[in-house]
């Protein structure tokens, strides 16, 4: 008999567990049937995938490219294409004047508190001296030293072996951003301010082909923008441009009315000064913006900062002479335009994405490579990315980790806040849990609703 019961009680308990499950399992279909952020798309390409598979430089641009180098005949092309990217990537800001003076203030203050602890008859004159010297010494010792990078053909040659796939891949990722989300923009005008080599007007024209009218490409370097037209050529000074309506000029318009509908700045911001000279030009751009600004640099914690700076300006400073009225939004990647949650926890990271790329195929390149960046996009239009009801769309900003029956998501949330979601069919709809799986990093993820267990703090 107490077996019997034993055994009764077991099922009891199990038929209660199943009894929940369904509970829980039928709620969570019924919020998937009352919200449809998919709209008729599966899965793996829901609205929030933005994300390309390994991007290749368009044929005609390749062969021009390997036709400069091959001419060129650059010496140690290989080993001086290495040491350029890693110089910058390492690429620091300047430092500021005003930091500058601190720090000498706070050492020399140092200093002079150790020379008095000893007391010693000194000659103050003499002692002063010292210090200043040494103040000076140790300034120049842990002060980065930042040169602006002046290219003439050679180092251009070099600059094209080493950074053309890689800079094409992250202003083409970063543009299917507006690709994806906003399918009614076809901009006619593009303005390409530090253009370099031209990979930005690559990029837009296989995002929008010959919708683009007009092409200007703004460079101080002159050999640079000679490069970059004989790439337009295929390096034919015969053969006409293939891609026509592309324009070359050392300095911006002047004119503030002029605008363009798509306006990009690719790693240029790190070539200015200072802060001042930066909040100038992304003013500057911004006033020349129509639609969409675009700011591509690399995925370090600099890089990062001075896209943050740029955000604040643009959010937060008001210009005296206003000739567009039309507010500023973020569109991406931020999913909010609240403070930088990345830059509130320590130690810092930087907010960065990551795109696949083919290499130029060179002697001592590797076939495929990643290219490691970070973008900022305004916008000056209502965000087109239709909204859903009870959907909110957060960015992945870390590799999702697939599990067994659950998926772990790093995410920075429309609140502002660093998020580690835990996705399961269970606790979440079932198609929220199979976007979180087809989803990966750089991507936005759709939340259905808010939920409490499972979610976890970065900072923990």
């Amino acid at each position: 008999m107490a077996s019997r019961s034993y055994g009764a009680c077991v099922l009891c308990q199990r038929a209660v567990v199943v009894k929940m499950m369904c509970r829980g399992m039928s709620a969570a279909s019924q919020l998937q049937s009352q919200v449809d952020f998919l709209k008729g798309e599966p899965h793996r390409k829901h609205p929030g995938v933005t994300n390309l598979k390994t991007l290749r430089l368009p044929d005609e641009l390749q062969t021009a490219a390997r036709s400069i180098i091959h001419r060129a005949q650059v010496p140690r092309l290989p080993d001086r294409s290495r040491s350029l990217t890693n110089f910058l990537w390492s690429r620091k800001q300047a430092v500021e004047t005003l930091t500058l003076r601190q720090k000498a203030v706070s050492l020399e203050k140092e200093l002079w508190e150790k020379a008095m602890e000893k007391r010693g008859d000194i000659d103050e004159q003499l002692l002063e001296d010292r210090i200043r010297k040494k103040v000076f010494s140790e300034l120049r010792r842990t002060t980065y030293h930042w040169t602006p990078m002046k290219y003439d053909e050679e180092l251009g040659v070099v600059y094209m072996a080493a950074r053309l796939a890689g800079g094409y891949a992250a202003v083409r990722r970063a543009m299917n951003e507006i690709k994806k989300r906003d399918l009614s923009f076809a901009p006619q005008s593009l303005l390409d301010f530090g253009s370099g080599l031209g990979t930005v007007v690559w990029a837009s024209h296989s995002c929008w082909g010959d919708t683009l009218k007009e092409m200007v490409c703004v460079d101080s370097s002159g050999p640079m923008n000679i490069l970059a037209e004989r790439l337009l050529k295929g390096d034919d000074e015969r053969a006409e441009p293939h891609i026509k309506q592309v324009y070359f000029r050392q300095f911006l318009p002047v004119s503030p009315k002029v605008q363009f509908d798509l306006v990009v700045a690719a790693f240029t911001l790190s070539e200015l000064l200072n802060v001042k000279e930066r909040e100038e030009a992304v003013l500057t751009l911004w006033r020349k913006t129509n639609s969409y600004l675009v700011l591509v640099e690399n995925g370090t914690k600099d890089g990062h900062q001075m896209l943050m700076d740029a955000r604040d300006t643009l959010l937060k400073k008001q210009e005296k002479t206003v000739y567009d009225t039309r507010p500023a939004s973020v569109f991406a990647p931020c999913p909010h335009e609240l403070p930088c949650p990345k830059l509130a926890h320590e130690p810092t990271t930087p907010c960065n994405f990551q795109q696949m790329y083919q290499s130029l195929p060179l002697p001592g390149h590797n076939d495929r490579q990643t290219e490691k960046f970070s973008y900022l996009i305004v916008t000056r239009t209502e965000p087109a990315q239709a909204e859903t009801e009870g959907v909110d769309w957060a960015r992945l900003i870390a590799p999702v980790q697939c599990r067994t029956r659950h998926v772990h998501c790093r995410m920075c949330c429309p609140d502002g806040q660093l998020q580690h979601l835990v996705v399961t069919a269970r606790k979440h709809s079932r198609d929220e849990y199979r976007c979180a799986r087809s989803s990966d990093w750089g991507d936005q993820l759709p939340m259905i609703r808010r939920v409490e267990d499972g979610v976890q703090s970065d900072s923990e």
